[in-house]
C-alpha cells in the first residue's frame, strides 16, 4: 500500500505526515437544515479517547498558530467558513520529519483531520466570513499545567502564511 500524498497550495506533492489521518465528513440535509457527524466512538481508525469538545472562532485573514502537545491528539473539523489547517512535523525520529501538510477544510470541503501529538499545527481563516473550528482532543485542557507548547505564527517555523496567487 502506498503512502498518502497531499498537495500544497502551490500544487506541490508532499508526503502525508506520519500519524495524520483524515475522514471525509458527510452532510445529511433535509428540509429543516442539515446534520454532520464529526467523530464517533466507533470510528475505529480515528477514535482513541475523549477529553473534551470546544469550538474556536477565527476572523477572516487571522492566523492561529503554532503549537503542539506532548500527550494530546487533536481532531479538527471546520463547521462554518474555511480554514487552511497546516501541520509541520519536527519530530526528530519521524519518517516524515520536515514535512508540511496543508488541509483546506470547512463548508466547501467538510473533513476531519486527526493531528498526532508532537506535530506543530495551526490555521488561517481563508473565507470572507468568520470560521468556526471544532476540536475533540483526547485530553481535557489543564488550566494549571497546559499541554501546549507555542511558537509565534510568523518567522519561527519554515512556513509562509501569505496567500499564493497565480
Amino acid at each position: 500500500m502506498s503512502k498518502p500524498t497531499e498537495y500544497s497550495a502551490t500544487g506541490a506533492r508532499q508526503p502525508r505526515i506520519h500519524g495524520v489521518k483524515t475522514k471525509a465528513l458527510r452532510v445529511i440535509p433535509d428540509e429543516r437544515g442539515w446534520l454532520m457527524e464529526i467523530l464517533r466512538a466507533d470510528d475505529a481508525e480515528l477514535f482513541t479517547k475523549f477529553g473534551q469538545t470546544y469550538v474556536s472562532a477565527t476572523y477572516p485573514g487571522v492566523v492561529k498558530a503554532w503549537h503542539y502537545h506532548q500527550r494530546q491528539i487533536d481532531h479538527f473539523a471546520c463547521v462554518s467558513g474555511m480554514v487552511k489547517l497546516v501541520l509541520l512535523d519536527t519530530r526528530p525520529d519521524s519518517p516524515t520529519n520536515g514535512a508540511v501538510n496543508e488541509f483546506f477544510i470547512g463548508t466547501q470541503n467538510p473533513m476531519l483531520v486527526q493531528v498526532p501529538n508532537l506535530v506543530y499545527h495551526g490555521w488561517k481563516c481563508i473565507s470572507p466570513e468568520m470560521a468556526l473550528v471544532v476540536n475533540v482532543p483526547t485530553e481535557p485542557y489543564s488550566y494549571t499545567e497546559p499541554d501546549e507548547y507555542r511558537l509565534e505564527p510568523h518567522d519561527t517555523l519554515p512556513y509562509d502564511w501569505t496567500r499564493k496567487d497565480g
